[in-house]
């Protein structure tokens, strides 16, 4: 039997803001264990929490940013299980009454676009982090806590079952990523667990329109793990239902190590959980005038910006996509056009030596040795006819270690190209009088043949010749 795979994602996206979602604790990460808590956040009795009115703004955005209707009355709720990480024995959420639903973001996969729709996105507070004393909680002899985390605001993007396959599930949260990177609500670091996703996958018989029943992945904190533990989740499920098995409800954890999901917990469901409003926390109110001007706020988007590369400068639909996937691209690239650069070289050189040489390294381009202006400099000189593209790749090889300016790197290195018409021309006498055969070949009809002797002036002139120039020049005197 064929089956159907059905994804669902809840998307827990931390807030970046300087203090707590109900108190003034600091949310740095990576302090010693224990140091940003206070009574509220550790839950100790008697105290009341405030709502950190950054939160709720960030929230509107965000869902304004995602197609959300916003509501214009929503609620906080005590969300109830026992957990160590937990110190209150609740969690402060919200349950019936969200700040933000039924939004969608569309994406893009292999060329087909797909509209994922958004149940909701709610507020809540982060719970606090086990430190296990071994890989995973399953081969840990014993767990720490650290409640620094506890109390730090997050956003639960909460997707209905659209996706059908790992890379549709990948793609959709690059795309809530850059989506909070562009409205700079979250710093969306992944290795800092701002930006993780809960992943539930289920698998039906192929036409089928009844959800089968499903598990959850629990903390995905990377696109890889993402796709890795979805696929191995489907391999699974169909080798138990091909056997004759059933899947069970349960939460389980991605162990990366080995590659497999191991079970942790049956599945709780919401009831489970004793939903009750929150009695120390009033409703929040939202007036249409308040909803409109922080949509007036709102950045150009991904989307939006992606029409505009192809519209305005000619880019593919591919890289201007690529462009357009995170914040720091998209300002990179409008950096290198700012300097004069021609917006398809700069493109052609940031999908091109830019991005091979970033993840070779595996670093972030904002953290890119060779600077937007930097770049921007060295495709004028192409332009101009001071160096040759071909040039250009050891110019950009000598920036990506060396912070001097592209021109004085040109002038250090002897790169600038010959324009010469005379210097140019003997060498192409020599290379003409040294290789008869294109010649002959060129002289029989084959014109492609002249590609051998550009390529050998080229290499004579060390590659500093116009390319140009010794294309016409051979034309010329070959076809004379």
């Amino acid at each position: 039997m064929k089956y159907e795979t059905v994804i669902g994602l809840e998307i827990h996206c931390e807030l970046k803001t300087k203090t707590k979602i109900f108190c003034g604790c600091e949310t740095g990460f990576g302090a010693e264990h224990n140091t940003h808590v206070c009574p509220v956040c550790l839950g100790l009795p008697g105290v009341l929490p405030t709502v950190n009115k950054r939160v709720v703004e960030f929230a509107i955005k965000a869902g304004l940013a995602t197609n959300c209707e916003i509501n214009q009355y929503c609620k906080f709720d005590r969300k109830n299980y026992y957990y160590p990480d937990l110190p209150k024995n609740w969690q402060t959420s919200q349950y019936d009454l969200p700040i933000a639903e039924h939004g969608w973001v569309d994406i893009d996969v292999e060329g087909e676009k797909k509209r994922i729709r958004l149940t909701r996105i709610h507020m809540e507070e982060d719970a606090g982090k086990l430190v296990h004393s071994g890989t995973n909680i399953k081969d840990s002899a014993s767990s720490n806590v650290d409640y620094n985390r506890t109390g730090v605001p997050l956003l639960e993007i909460v997707s209905e079952p659209d996706m059908s396959s790992a890379l549709e599930a990948r793609t959709y949260m690059e795309k809530i990523k850059a989506i909070m990177e562009y409205i700079d609500v979250s710093n969306c670091r992944m290795e800092e667990g701002n930006l993780r996703a809960d992943v539930n996958v289920s698998l039906r018989p192929a036409g089928s329109t009844e959800l089968g029943t499903r598990t959850e992945m629990k903390n995905i904190n990377s696109f890889k793990s993402l796709e890795d533990a979805i696929n191995y989740e489907i391999e699974r499920q169909t080798e138990v239902l091909e056997d004759g098995g059933e899947i069970i409800q349960e939460t389980r954890t991605w162990d990366p190590e080995r590659g497999i999901t191991l079970s942790m917990r049956s599945k709780e469901n919401a009831h489970d959980y004793r939903y009750m409003p929150e009695p120390d926390l009033p409703p929040i109110v939202t007036s249409p005038e308040t909803i409109e001007k922080f949509r007036s706020e709102l950045p150009e988007l991904p989307d939006a910006r992606r029409a505009r590369l192809e519209k305005d400068f000619g880019l593919s639909d591919y890289d201007a996509g690529i462009i357009t996937s995170s914040r720091a691209m998209a300002e990179y690239y409008d950096a290198v056009v700012a300097t004069g650069a021609d917006a398809k070289l700069a493109a052609n050189w940031m999908m091109g030596d830019l991005l091979k040489n970033l993840n070779a390294e595996a670093i972030d381009i904002s953290k890119s040795p060779v600077e937007a202006e930097r770049l921007g400099e060295m495709i004028r000189l192409i332009e101009k006819g001071t160096i040759s593209s071909k040039i250009g790749k050891k110019v950009f090889a000598e920036m990506w270690t060396c912070p001097d300016a592209p021109a004085k790197i040109v002038e250090d290195k002897g790169l600038v190209q010959i324009t010469d018409t005379g210097a140019i021309e003997a060498i192409v006498d020599q290379v003409i009088a040294d290789n008869p055969k294109p010649v002959e070949q060129y002289k029989a009809g084959k014109k492609k043949a002249i590609g051998a002797l550009v390529g050998q002036v080229m290499k004579q002139s060390k590659g500093k010749a116009n390319p140009q120039m010794v294309n016409e020049l051979l034309a010329k005197k070959l076809d004379s």
